[in-house]
Order: structure tokens, then C-alpha cells, then sequence
């Protein structure tokens, strides 16, 4: 149903849900974009240590979230009423989590980030093949632009090795974040953040199988708990709350916003300056996003009038 057809009232209050929606979204991406300044300040070498308490933290901020906002009774009605979907999204939460750990001991980084530029054409073709939701030229367009971006971002960065498991594997991340973003934007009357709980506690669980010790020096807990708190947990409440109220393409368009970021956080605060063609490409992107957003506003405040 256009926008066109539907009262005026109805018209002004979806675009108010799109906005506040695409605010948090991109929120995620901002806290989630710090993720590589603060793991500079680990001394932990056991990566599986570092996913574990990441990970426990995350949960425990998320739960105690649910609890605060709707209290203990709330909080177990939103477990028992978040169904299949709720139970797939915390499978590739969990998922997303253990493959990149594994993915980065068989190929760069770089091809890791690449992958994950693949996200919104993900997202959108499963929108599209799945639940016909209509993807416009432009954010076809704008999707295209953010690839590239990252493409020329990490492109020095490339070994020219080629690891078909570490590949796979970043695909995999790739395709079944795409998923989440998709399955949260369908099913709007199901509260996600339950689901995002639940995959930090399944991670969780997998990481403590895989870990050489779990004891850690409490400046590196306090470092542990600023991770898995904000970094992860707050990103993840922020994003399954956004993306139940904005297109999924454009979930995962705002979401490419960490790629971004992540490189300006660690030169202003490790004093990490980012390579030339990793700032080309961040303005690429950059441009990308403005362009589209502008462009979708301007059809919005047409559509009001």
C-alpha cells in the first residue's frame, strides 16, 4: 500500500516509525563500530575468552534490559511468545558470532569485511524472493556504491591467498546476518531482543567449550565487561528494536555505517591513521548513505503533501 492511499495521520506516523527506526539502526552500527579500539586495549591472547565473556556480558546487559522495561513476568512472556522467529534470529546471532572467530585464523580480515559489504544485497534479494517487498533503484544503486566503498577500503589489505573455509565461512556470516535483518523487519509484532539474548548465551556456551582458560586479570574483565556491554549488547538491542520499522535493505545499508566508522575510532584513539585507500573508500560509502537518505526524505515529505 503506497503511502499515498493511506490518511494523512496514518502517512506522518509510518514515516516518524522509519526515521526513529533508521536512527537506531545506525545506532547499532555506531556502538558496534568501536568493537576494534577497545579489542586494541586486550591483552587476552585466547580469542574463544574474549567471545565468551563478550558474550556473557552481552546477555546479562540484554536481560537485565527485558527485566527493567517489563518486568520479571514481561520479560518470560517475551521468551515464550518470540516463536520460530525468534528462535532462528537467536540461531544466527550465535552463528554470525562462533564463524567469525574461526573465519579470521583462515583468512584476513579484510576478506572478512569485504563478505560482510555483502549484507544488503542480501538482504534485499531475500526480502525480494521471500516476501516481495519492493527494492527501489536507488537503493539497488546505493548498495552497489557501499561494495564498492569497502572494496577499495580493504583492497590493500589483500594477500592474494585464497581460503576456501575462512571464505565460506565469512559468507556464511554474511548471509545469515542478512537473514536477521530480514526476519526482524517481517515479523514487527515479535520482540527480537530476547532472540539477541538467547544467541549471546548460545555463543557463550560454544565459546566455553573452545576456551583454554576463562580466567581472566580484572583489567581485562573491566575491559570484557565495556565489550560485551556497549559494544555488543546495546548494539544489539539497538538493532533488532530499529529494524522491526525500517525496510530491510535499508536495515543493512545503515548498518555498513560500522565499516566505516571502525577505522576513524581506532586512529583517534590508538593513533592508528587509516591508509588513503581506506579513507576513499569510507567517503564512498559515506556518500552512498547520505545520497540515499536524502533522496528517501525528500520522497517522504513529497509523500505528505
Amino acid at each position: 500500500m503506497s503511502l499515498n492511499t493511506l490518511s494523512p495521520d496514518t502517512a506522518v506516523n509510518d514515516i516518524r516509525k522509519e526515521r526513529v527506526g533508521a536512527l537506531l539502526v545506525f545506532g547499532s552500527a555506531f556502538f558496534w563500530s568501536f568493537g576494534g579500539a577497545i579489542a586494541r586495549f586486550l591483552d587476552v591472547t585466547d580469542s574463544w575468552t574474549i567471545v565468551f565473556w563478550r558474550n556473557f556480558f552481552a546477555a546479562v546487559f540484554l536481560i537485565v534490559f527485558m527485566v527493567l522495561r517489563d518486568g520479571p513476568r514481561g520479560t518470560v512472556a517475551l521468551y515464550r511468545n518470540m516463536g520460530w522467529p525468534g528462535f532462528v534470529v537467536a540461531g544466527t546471532f550465535a552463528t554470525a558470532t562462533t564463524c567469525f572467530i574461526i573465519a579470521i585464523s583462515y583468512t584476513t580480515v579484510a576478506n572478512v569485511v569485504l563478505l560482510q559489504a555483502g549484507v544488503p544485497l542480501f538482504a534485499a534479494l531475500m526480502s525480494r524472493l521471500f516476501f516481495g517487498e519492493r527494492i527501489t533503484t536507488l537503493t539497488w544503486s546505493a548498495i552497489a556504491a557501499v561494495i564498492a566503498g569497502v572494496a577499495i577500503m580493504v583492497s590493500g589489505s589483500f594477500t592474494g591467498s585464497v581460503s576456501p573455509i575462512g571464505d565460506a565461512l565469512a559468507l556464511t556470516i554474511a548471509i545469515v546476518f542478512a537473514a536477521t535483518t530480514v526476519i526482524t523487519r517481517r515479523y514487527t509484532n515479535v520482540r527480537m531482543t530476547p532472540a539477541a539474548s538467547l544467541g549471546a548465551l548460545v555463543a557463550c556456551a560454544v565459546s566455553a567449550t573452545q576456551a583454554g582458560t576463562l580466567l581472566v586479570p580484572l583489567d581485562q574483565l573491566a575491559l570484557l565487561f565495556v565489550f560485551g556491554t556497549f559494544n555488543l549488547g546495546l548494539g544489539m538491542a539497538l538493532f533488532v528494536t530499529g529494524a522491526r520499522l525500517i525496510p530491510s535493505a535499508l536495515a543493512a545499508l545503515l548498518g555498513t555505517g560500522e565499516m566505516m566508522l571502525a577505522p576513524v575510532w581506532v586512529a583517534v584513539i590508538h593513533g592508528e591513521i587509516p591508509s588513503e585507500r581506506a579513507i576513499w573508500g569510507g567517503l564512498v560509502i559515506l556518500a552512498a548513505l547520505i545520497t540515499y537518505l536524502g533522496a528517501e526524505f525528500r520522497r517522504q515529505q513529497a509523500d505528505r503533501h
